[in-house]
C-alpha cells in the first residue's frame, strides 16, 4: 500500500483539513454556548436571523433560507420545530398564496437574544486567539471564500 495521493507534504499544510479541524471546534463551543437554551446550531442561526430580519414586508421560508444560507427543505423542518417550541409563528402570506409570512414570537425574540448573549460570549473567547488585525483579515477571508457561492443566489 502507497498511502494517500496528496498534493500536500504534511497534513497540517491542507486548507480544507485546518478549515474542518477549526470548524468543528468552533461547534463544539457553539453548542456547549446553546445547550443551556435548548437550541441546536440550526435552529439558533434560523432564529437569530428570523429576529434580526426586517420585517417591513413579510418574512418566507425562501427569504429566510436565503439569509441564513441554509436549504430551503431543512429550513422548513426547522421552523415546524421551532414553532412547536413557541419561538416561531406562521401566518398566511398576505399576496403569495402559496407561502407562508414567519414572524418570531415574543419568547422566541427573547429566547435569540439570550442565547445570541451566550453565542457571542463563545465567539469573543474562541476568536480571542486573533488579535484585531487578524479577526478583520480572518473575516475577509472568509467573506472572499462565500462570495461565489452568494453570487449563485445561496451559500451552499
Amino acid at each position: 500500500m502507497t498511502g494517500l495521493e496528496t498534493a500536500y507534504p504534511d497534513a497540517s499544510l491542507s486548507p480544507g483539513l485546518a478549515l474542518w479541524r477549526v470548524t468543528n471546534a468552533w461547534q463544539r463551543a457553539i453548542r456547549a454556548a446553546l445547550a443551556p437554551h435548548d437550541l441546536t446550531h440550526v435552529q439558533f442561526v434560523l432564529l437569530a436571523s428570523l429576529t434580526w430580519m426586517d420585517r417591513s414586508e413579510p418574512v418566507t421560508q425562501q427569504d429566510l433560507a436565503a439569509h441564513a444560507g441554509t436549504d430551503v427543505m431543512m429550513t422548513s423542518q426547522v421552523l415546524r420545530t421551532l414553532e412547536t417550541k413557541g419561538c416561531v409563528s406562521r401566518s398566511r402570506h398576505p399576496t403569495d398564496r402559496r407561502a407562508y409570512a414567519l414572524a418570531p414570537t415574543p419568547a422566541g425574540v427573547r429566547l435569540a437574544s439570550a442565547a445570541n448573549a451566550d453565542v457571542e460570549a463563545a465567539d469573543r473567547e474562541y476568536f480571542g486567539a486573533l488579535d484585531d488585525d487578524a479577526r478583520a483579515v480572518f473575516l475577509r477571508c472568509l467573506q472572499t471564500l462565500e462570495e461565489p457561492y452568494r453570487s449563485r443566489g445561496r451559500a451552499r
